[in-house]
């Protein structure tokens, strides 16, 4: 059997692959998790991998103001990020990693103008998600999970937008056939949310149990992204319109303590 290795760069022990991990894993994708935060080194490229996965973060994906980059390894992790594009190896970027995706291709990042954007909430598909493997199938206003404090505020150039809200305009967009970038999280569970808002007192309380009230909804739009995503990169075929052929034996996780 042949096993297809997806990279995962966990940029801070707070955020895990979680969900997603499950469901790349169940899709048929064998994970081999980087944190470098723990001094564990980046690979100088992603040959032998199929997949390529950067997770989120507390840093910051533009450098400081005397010029550091918001964590030591972020120049690297570009590098690799620019190498996933030319090499049109599948990509996902999550919140921070999807940032990083954008800055990594001239995009740019900023303190999001609105202010941070926190638990559960909509975002809206744009037209060109319509003919996007991953987003044809999402619904038009998908449940999701938001927790950053930054957003991305210019896509690089020949990206496409896939999904949009209000205040912040540029929640997903795919860089090239294969890589894509979200500002949103799609890993969580309630339990990495409570981890996250423990200091938020009754305001933390009300979004871990609105995460928790949609968990079967989030479930049910982000577990067939997650496996179309592995699809594409086992090598599945393409069906217009519906993406990726979902390769036999992969399956839906039971909904059971989600």
């Amino acid at each position: 059997m042949s096993i297809h290795r997806c990279l995962v760069i966990e940029n801070d022990a707070t955020d895990d692959a979680r969900l997603l991990g499950e469901w790349l894993t169940e899709a048929g994708l064998t994970l081999e998790v980087v944190r470098p935060y723990a001094g564990e080194a980046l690979p100088p490229d992603l040959e032998g991998y199929a997949a390529f996965v950067v997770l989120g973060g507390d840093q910051h994906a533009y450098p400081s103001p005397s010029g550091e980059p918001g964590a030591p390894w972020f120049p690297a992790l570009e590098g690799l990020l620019r190498k996933a594009v030319r090499g049109q190896v599948p990509t996902l970027g999550v919140c921070l990693g999807g940032q990083l995706l954008a800055t990594a291709h001239a995009g740019t990042v900023a303190s999001a103008a609105a202010g941070p954007e926190i638990g559960a909430g909509l975002v809206a598909k744009r037209d060109a998600a319509d003919a996007d493997p991953l987003f044809g199938l999402v619904p038009m206003l998908p449940d999701v999970v938001q927790w950053h404090y930054d957003e991305i505020t210019e896509l690089p150039l020949g990206a496409v937008l896939l999904a949009a809200s209000t205040d912040y305009p540029h929640q997903a967009f795919r860089l090239g056939p294969a890589a894509w970038g979200l500002q949103f999280h799609i890993e969580c569970d309630a339990a990495m949310i409570a981890d996250w808002a423990a200091d938020l007192g009754d305001r933390g309380e009300a979004i871990v149990a609105r995460v928790a009230e949609l968990a079967d909804d989030l479930f049910e739009v982000w577990q067939p992204f997650a496996t179309r995503f592995a699809a594409l990169a086992i090598g599945a075929p393409l069906v217009p319109g519906h993406g990726p052929v979902v390769p036999p034996g992969a399956r839906q996780l039971p909904l059971a303590g989600r």
